[in-house]
């Protein structure tokens, strides 16, 4: 019997807790996963299996439609499978369960190369297998990726800095291809105010100038000469020191002669008044005999230099027998360098005196005055050396030396 309210419990569902791996795996998460623990990407699986990157792609994936002949999807599958260190039957067995494909025989459809239509995409959508290019190579930049705008801003300086010097040299060009006419002091006579009826014709010609309706043409010489410069005849010279010029010391001044000794002058003893006569010019009258100088006199071949007091080379030369220098008479007598001392000697006062030292030795800094070589040099004697003696008798007989005794 069944009592009234009586309800049949109803079965109740239980319910597992669902762990962290608690859903389905495919295969090609599996393969993504090795691949990735193994750190290899499409490209790397491409160079070392040989394999397109497409087709790696299209294995984790499950679709069979990416491979251009199905016959060669088991070995594919099978050679990635080893290549993951995973177990080739059942990573094909999956595959083929996962994407529905079946392994046909050579004599069925399915075996030919044909492909099964696929459907286009969707407009948004991007085939990456559609595509020539391998997709997986990274992108390349942009065309203006690289340009900095520090070097844009540089490159805008440059291309104004060479504006300007461009622009300033074609001012500059300009300004010196520029051509200024001056204006003259005599305009040209304008033909054409000149009334025709003053006088037609051509009228009286003479000197080369025609005379035409009153107006006188210029001669062609004066044209010519219009715009250039008036050339003179003979340059015109105005000494600057023409006033002293004409100064004569002879027959004035502090210098010139007294009333006395002027000789055309006659002198009136009464009335001090001169009466001027024929002037005669008088000569220079010398009050002081020059001072003696220092010749050196070469006997035999020396070598010779002489330097003024403040140390430039007066005379420098290889002296041979019979040659002769004259010292200049400075306020610093010269000095005296000479590389063989026995062949010079010096001459002053109508006799010899030396030689500068002994024979082949060098000599420096003799001071080439009178009075210092007066008191380091005695008066050669002739006798001792035979060169010097013939060297003044040659002077002698030419004029050009005072004779010297040869006892002295």
């Amino acid at each position: 019997m069944i009592r009234k309210g009586f309800r049949r419990a109803k079965d109740q569902e239980v319910v597992e807790p669902a762990g962290f791996d608690a859903f389905e795996l495919r295969l090609g998460d599996i393969m993504r996963g090795e691949r990735a623990t193994m750190g290899k990407s499409l490209l790397d699986v491409q160079r070392e299996l040989k394999i397109k990157a497409a087709y790696i792609a299209a294995i984790e994936n499950s679709d069979p439609t990416a491979f251009d002949t199905p016959g060669f999807i088991a070995g594919y599958v099978r050679s990635y499978a080893r290549y993951l260190n995973m177990d080739p039957d059942w990573a094909f067995d999956t595959f083929c369960a996962e994407s529905g494909f079946a392994t046909a025989h050579g004599m069925s459809e399915q075996a030919s190369g044909a492909k099964p239509i696929k459907a286009a995409p969707a407009p948004f959508e991007k085939d990456i297998f559609a595509t020539p290019a391998t997709p997986f190579v990274p992108a390349g930049d942009a065309m203006f990726a690289s340009v900095e705008p520090r070097a844009v801003g540089s490159l805008m300086v440059l291309v104004a800095l060479i504006g300007g010097l461009g622009y300033g040299g074609w001012t500059v060009l300009q300004e010196v291809q520029k051509v200024q006419l001056a204006p003259v002091e005599n305009t040209p006579t304008v033909i054409a105010d000149i009334d025709p009826l003053a006088g037609g014709g051509l009228g009286a010609t003479g000197a080369g100038v025609d005379v035409v309706a009153g107006f006188e043409a210029p001669s062609t010489e004066a044209l010519d000469r219009l715009y250039r410069p008036q050339a003179l005849d003979a340059p015109v010279l105005v000494p600057r020191d023409g006033p002293i010029a004409r100064l004569d010391p002879q027959t004035g001044g502090a210098l010139g002669p007294t009333a006395s000794e002027r000789p055309g002058l006659i002198v009136a003893a009464d009335t001090n008044v001169e009466s001027a006569g024929p002037v005669a010019p008088a000569g220079v009258q010398v009050t002081e005999t020059p001072r003696p100088g220092v010749q050196l006199v070469a006997v035999r071949d020396a070598w010779v230099r002489v330097r003024a007091a403040d140390g430039s080379v007066i005379y420098e030369t290889v002296m041979s027998a019979g040659d002769t220098f004259d010292v200049p008479q400075t306020e610093e007598p010269a000095t005296l360098r000479i590389g063989e001392s026995g062949a010079v000697y010096f001459a002053m006062n109508g006799n010899h005196y030396g030689p500068v030292g002994p024979r082949g030795q060098v000599t420096s800094n003799v001071a080439l005055s009178v009075d210092s070589l007066s008191e380091t040099y005695a008066v050669a004697d002739l006798s001792a050396d035979n060169d010097l003696a013939e060297v003044v008798r040659v002077a002698e007989l030419q004029g050009l030396a005072p004779a010297q005794d040869v006892n002295e």
